[in-house]
This record gives C-alpha cells, structure tokens and sequence, in this order.
C-alpha cells in the first residue's frame, strides 16, 4: 500500500511505499543565508519532516544533495557532518545544478526506512 502525507498542490511532501520513507526535495526558507546556513535549515526540516512520518534521520538510506556552486561543497558538507553521526550517514550523491530557483542554493532528496 502507497500512503501519501502532507499534499500540496503539485505534489506530496512525503511518500511511503513497503517500510520505506521517500522525501521530496527539500529547500531552506531564508536565501539570504550561506551555503552552510541553507544546508543546515534544510537538514532541520528533513529531520522534522521525516519525524512526522515516523522515520528518523538515524533511518537515512539514500540522499541526493543537488547545488548550485561546487564550489561551496566543503561548507555544505560542514553542515552535513555537523548533522549526522558517522555511523547515520547514508549513501550520498551531490550534483551540481546551474539553478534551483532565486537564491537558493542547495536542495535536497532523501529516502529513509520507517
């Protein structure tokens, strides 16, 4: 069975297939903010979000971390490590995009088990 949280109108925010979690991108609220900053506020609502489907970040299979400069990986991976425990780190691709959208500089995916 497919359940489906939090709908808005193009999509769910959350998807949930057979024990596993399946996140739609996720972006920061305040552009304004660094790299660093936007990866850290993203990660918070990814940790909120998956919360509130009974999941964890402790639970992370996968992630794709889409940004906008390459440049800037060592302070988007600051804030990563500063989020996860070693032992919680799932298996993770970052991709460099020309554009997410004004002034946002990170997005990301994430697929956890329940």
């Amino acid at each position: 069975m497919v359940t489906r949280h939090m709908q808005t109108p193009i999509m769910h925010r959350a998807v949930e297939h057979g024990g596993t979690v399946y996140l739609a991108g996720v972006v920061a609220d305040d552009m304004t903010l660094s790299m660093k900053g936007q990866t850290a506020q993203t990660l918070a609502k990814i940790e909120k979000l998956l919360a509130e489907v009974g999941s964890s970040k402790k639970q992370l299979l996968a992630a794709t971390l889409f940004i906008t400069d390459m440049g800037q990986k060592e302070a988007m991976n600051e804030a990563w490590n500063e989020w996860l425990a070693p032992e919680d780190k799932p298996a993770r691709a970052t991709i460099g995009v020309a554009d997410l959208g004004k002034g946002v500089l990170i997005e990301i995916v994430v697929t956890a088990a329940k």
